[in-house]
């Protein structure tokens, strides 16, 4: 059975690719024209669906001089059924080919916008056309594989799927990367982030995790940043730095192990070099804050210590490592206030990021989780929060409050790397970023 289901008798040009029918046998499919050529007396229709492209031949002898006149008027993306039976041909694009007994155009398609070589604005401008081509499909089913990945991994350990709230009054991230709204009157803002309220549903089901949207007001206008994606957020109580960083490292492995499974024809037509993800297997390397400094110094990366990393530093780290690796430890003044003080040092947290290799970056952010009420207390005020606006974060630390660590991820990100993609735009459907908000 194809991906979308037989249904009403109709098979998926996906199927008859994969071989699943025999030689002869008759089939039904319906989807749109996505190339046309004429030669001889035939029309060579290549027809796209959910599943995949096939070479459809309508002649002239064969279906008669109605049906063949519909399809030679129909254009580009016309929507179309046929009928015939499936024949192997070498010199068809996938080796098979239907060769039309019957059919009709369903509703024939002005001229299509899109006929190759447009630029990226031009797409973005018409990306409710461009997600028809097949590029974006493969990376779409991809994404659909990992967030599927992701959900098998922690249901079949038991973890509880939460749904936290998108309208916050409180910033989790800081306040210069908050979307303001209005809220009745009220002054509120679109969640940075779910963590907080994961943190509250650990006193009850103890280890959570929830597929929302987050929303950062970044200005930059970068390969890796969007302002709308999706967050996939873990939180476990009794768990420490090391332990949610094993999680971490048997997700991402489950995810990518998934993909290449189940995704490598899409893997493939996107060029992907498949062996970089293959190499992806437990443990990860690590390395510390302050080494990770020294080994950029050591390239010639021009950085002091306490500063963070950017696109360009993240790059340069990996270079030195050919699957994903932790970075850990990092000081305590650039990371967010709720993260847990390093006993060993002051000046650190216990956070820490995981880097993709190949020059895509972070991927992953996680910390152990502040669990003294007076110390997070005196952070939110460092920060120059209100603690009016954290009673009932604070209040989580006065009532039995235990040891807990979370992560979060960012899926596009996390796609992006896994399909090899350029620029995180392709890694959502509708991409939303400075400037950019339509269609």
């Amino acid at each position: 059975m194809s991906e979308r289901g037989v249904g009403e008798g109709y098979v998926g040009a996906g199927e008859v690719l994969e071989g699943r029918l025999p030689e002869g046998n008759p089939a039904r499919l319906r989807g749109w024209i996505h190339r046309k050529f004429v030669v001889g007396g035939k029309i060579f229709v290549r027809l796209r669906d959910s599943t995949g492209v096939l070479q459809c031949v309508i002649d002239r002898s064969r279906v008669g001089d109605e049906v063949y006149g519909a399809f030679e008027e129909a254009k580009r993306e016309s929507s179309i059924v046929v009928e015939g039976t499936v024949h192997r041909e070498p010199r068809a694009p996938g080796g098979w080919e239907l060769r039309v007994t019957r059919g009709h155009v369903v509703w024939p398609s002005e001229d299509f916008p899109i006929r190759g070589k447009e630029g990226v604005e031009f797409l973005l401008d018409n990306r409710h056309l461009w997600l028809r081509s097949t590029r974006m499909r493969d990376i779409l089913k991809i994404k659909h594989t990992v967030l599927g990945a992701l959900r098998e991994y922690y249901l079949e350990r038991g973890w509880w799927e939460v749904t936290p709230p998108i309208l916050t009054g409180s910033a989790v991230e800081g306040g210069a990367t908050l979307f303001k709204v209005d809220y009745f009157g009220e002054p509120a803002y679109l969640s940075q982030s779910a963590q907080l309220y994961l943190e509250v549903l650990i006193y009850s089901l103890e280890r959570v995790w929830a597929i929302t949207p987050s929303f950062r007001a970044e200005k930059s206008r970068t390969r890796r940043h969007l302002s709308e994606y999706t967050h996939f957020e873990v939180e476990a109580a009794w768990m420490n730095m090391e332990d949610m960083m094993r999680v971490v490292e048997e997700t991402v492995e489950h995810v990518v192990s998934r993909v290449l499974e189940d995704r490598r024809r899409e893997l493939e037509n996107l060029g992907r070099d498949t062996s970089a993800l293959e190499r992806v297997k437990r443990p990860f390397p690590r390395l510390t804050y302050t080494e990770a400094v020294e080994r950029l110094r050591s390239k010639g990366v021009a950085m002091e210590w306490g500063e963070d990393f950017g696109a360009d530093e993240e790059a340069a780290l990996t270079r030195d490592f050919d699957r994903p690796f932790f970075v850990t430890l990092f000081p305590k003044q650039i990371k967010a206030f709720y993260m847990k003080e390093y006993e060993q040092d002051p000046r650190l947290v216990k956070g820490f990021d995981l880097l993709a290799p190949e020059g895509y970056g972070e991927i992953v952010g996680g910390s152990e989780r502040e669990d003294s009420y007076e110390k997070l207390l005196a952070r939110i005020r460092e920060e120059g929060l209100d603690p009016k606006d954290y009673y009932w974060y604070l209040d989580l630390r006065r009532y039995g409050s235990v040891p807990h660590s979370g992560y979060g991820l960012g899926v596009e990100r996390l796609v992006m790397w896994i399909a090899g993609l350029d620029h995180i735009r392709d890694a959502t459907p509708f991409p939303r970023f400075r400037e950019r908000l339509r269609p």
